[in-house]
């Protein structure tokens, strides 16, 4: 089976992989809720969530490996964060003079800081699971059966697949760029001219690729109504839940709610 490298799904075998879509989507949502809604702090809490993760990344024939190293991209976005060190009060950590400010770390918005990246860290890594053993239109269906609105769940289908669409524009357009492009013949010499002229031209791309990005989505809309589209895509029904399905989503749901009134009771 062909797979896009855009596509984050990986055909594995592996317990995780075989599990029902919906269970996999409501507990990576609820996973999701509990490290947001634990106490900032809560360390044992945090390190038992992220046992959790590991476990279910292990279970997915994925590999820690293959999870942290596509998380660590997301981390950067944390450092959003990083101004409540400065702008929470508290028992000072130390002092930041900048100019005529001087800025004041305290040691409870350090670990409000931590907190915030450890938990995004860890919701990160189970969105990275649930992509990659779910195929995209289960998650749809899935969507679709816990009462997320039609029109929520049309949105992130077509934004899905015009995504693919919008990449094979722009590989069209580098390698007709390409085609058109002289190399020297100078050995270490770049070919095209300075940076103004390689800012100009990539403008120019970006600008054709919109255009031609609006032009297709139009006619694939068309296309679209011309074959009865109503707003909903038309698939199998699901099958219906197993008493195997009920007790694993049960367990999973009962687990992180023991997590999280943990974190509550003992540093809410």
């Amino acid at each position: 089976m062909h797979i896009h490298f855009l596509d984050p799904y990986r055909p594995l075998t592996s317990p995780i992989h075989a599990l029902d879509a919906r269970i996999k989507f409501v507990l990576t949502v609820a996973f999701i809720l509990t490290a947001s809604l634990t106490p900032n702090a809560a360390w044992p809490v945090y390190i038992l969530l992220l046992a959790v993760v590991l476990s279910v990344e292990i279970l997915s024939g994925l590999g820690i490996g293959y999870v942290l190293k596509r998380a660590v991209l997301a981390l950067p976005f944390a450092l959003a964060a990083l101004p409540v060190i400065f702008t929470i009060k508290g028992q000072m950590l130390f002092s930041l003079p900048i100019g005529s400010w001087i800025f004041t770390a305290s040691v409870e918005g350090l670990e409000r800081f931590v907190s915030v990246a450890f938990k995004s860290w860890l919701s990160i890594q189970a969105a990275i699971v649930l992509a990659a053993s779910t195929q995209f239109p289960e998650l749809l269906q899935a969507m679709r059966a816990v009462g997320i609105p039609r029109l929520l769940v049309g949105m992130f289908g077509l934004m899905w697949r015009y995504l693919f669409v919008l990449v094979d524009e722009a590989l069209r357009l580098m390698r007709a760029r390409t085609a058109r492009s002289g190399h020297s013949g100078e050995a270490g010499k770049r070919s095209g001219g300075s940076v103004a002229w390689r800012a100009r031209m990539t403008g120019g791309l970006a600008g054709n690729l919109f255009l031609r990005a609006f032009e297709r989505s139009d006619r694939i809309y068309v296309a679209m109504l011309s074959r009865g589209y109503d707003g909903e895509v038309r698939t199998l029904p699901l099958p219906p839940f197993t008493s195997l399905n009920w007790v694993s989503l049960a367990a999973g749901l009962v687990l992180l709610t023991l997590l999280l009134l943990f974190g509550i009771f003992f540093w809410g």
